[in-house]
């Protein structure tokens, strides 16, 4: 596997990877045969983008809808709350 120790998609469907260990801006890491250049620092445990993603694109993490991009976010940048808007909803909106 490729940089095992450093990212992983949690899902083949996932368009995001997790960040194993602590990425730092300008780093090169290669993902399924890319090279991709981190764009910042992340921390462990965030996303960055496993591919490319469109802006309006649904952003899928355990094979699940987390969010949709509110702008394009390339290959390997950090994927968080500045190009997200959520797709989780507060339980108290919820049915009972």
């Amino acid at each position: 596997m490729e940089n095992s120790s450093r990212v992983l998609q949690l899902s083949p469907q996932d368009n995001v990877a997790v960040a194993l260990r602590a990425l730092r801006m300008g780093e090169t890491i290669s993902f399924k045969g890319v090279a991709h250049r981190v764009d910042r620092d992340i921390a462990v445990g965030h996303k960055l983008a496993a591919r490319a993603i469109a802006q309006g694109e649904t952003i899928v993490k355990y094979n699940c809808p987390i969010g949709v991009a509110t702008q394009a976010i390339p290959a390997g940048a950090y994927v968080h709350t500045h190009n997200v808007a959520s797709s989780y909803l507060p339980t108290y909106t919820l049915p009972e």
